[in-house]
């Protein structure tokens, strides 16, 4: 394996894997909160799948790039300085402290936009996917509902959540109970169909709205590139962090925009991924990319950034 590691502004450089065979698709996955390329990369890669394989020897042709987070104060822990792609507060109720996120989301969102469209100049839109665990996931579903170039190959999330969802499911279905009704207070942000514009779709007005909350340029007729990308979701049932409600509502959310979701859900799962979830992802990669895995040379490709 080939590896690049060195540091240069807010976000370190990415840790680069070399494709075992001639460079043909890249993977970018991204890291939880509180964990580094380093640390995830080699746990994800060493995992072995049920049938005995790892993501390398499934998908040979492929890069992977492991960006790791700026450190940024955790206001939930003390403001201690840690590795986030934003800052949040506690999971239970999403709809708190909302307000701790934006910095983070926007210009983590613009990073992950900038790797994306490197990788798809190198190997072109359709060879591309974006994942990752936890607060990773989160960040990269914000950064596919505020993509505006070409829908890239695929997109998955581990044990995540999508930030502001709560007012986003309000604009595509109303009659969505939220967070903040159940407990009693009024929700100030509530969406109210009666200025909705008969020309924009629902999930536009979702994606405008969230556009807006992250201080990124709102359009008229937002991309909806991320409807032609396909998902898929796995959640620990058993997940202590991001409670399993939270993944499942994110699914639920995904499929009102207009997206492909493929959701798993896995009994006895804590907040991590297991060798079952790898599985069904590598399964659902196949089909759905059609990748291939045999043919080029046995050469090894070695990527700086």
């Amino acid at each position: 394996m080939g590896h690049s590691k060195s540091k240069s502004g807010a976000y370190p450089d990415p840790l680069i894997v070399s494709s075992t065979l001639s460079c043909k698709e890249t993977f970018i996955i991204l890291h939880g909160r509180g964990s580094n390329a380093e640390k995830f990369s080699s746990a994800l890669l060493d995992t072995k799948l049920p049938d005995g394989q790892t993501f390398q020897t499934v998908f040979p042709h492929a890069k992977f790039v492991f960006p790791t987070a700026s450190r940024r104060r955790a206001v939930v822990y003390n403001r201690s300085f840690i590795h986030q792609w934003f800052d949040n507060w506690t999971l239970d109720k999403p709809s708190k402290k909302e307000e701790l996120q934006i910095e983070g989301l926007c210009e983590t969102s613009a990073y992950i936009h900038d790797l994306l469209q490197k990788e798809i100049a190198i190997v072109g839109a359709k060879n591309v996917v974006l994942g990752g665990l936890s607060q990773g996931c989160a960040v990269s579903l914000a950064s596919l509902l505020t993509w505006e170039g070409e829908p890239y190959a695929a997109q998955f999330g581990m044990c995540g959540w999508i930030p502001f969802r709560t007012h986003m499911a309000d604009i595509v279905n109303p009659d969505e109970v939220s967070d903040k009704a159940e407990d009693g207070e009024p929700d100030l942000f509530a969406h109210d169909p009666e200025n909705d514009s008969e020309e924009i779709s629902p999930a536009a007005q979702a994606v405008a709205y969230l556009r807006e909350e992250l201080d990124l340029p709102v359009k008229s007729q937002p991309s909806m590139a991320f409807q032609h990308v396909q998902l898929f979701l796995g959640h620990g049932v058993e997940d202590e962090k991001v409670p399993f409600s939270q993944g499942k509502d994110t699914g639920d959310l995904m499929k009102r925009l207009g997206i492909d979701v493929t959701w798993k859900e896995y009994e006895g799962l804590a907040h991590w991924y297991s060798s079952a979830m790898l599985g069904h992802l590598v399964e659902w990669l196949r089909e759905k990319t059609k990748w291939d895995s045999t043919e080029g040379t046995t050469e090894q490709i070695t990527v700086d950034r």
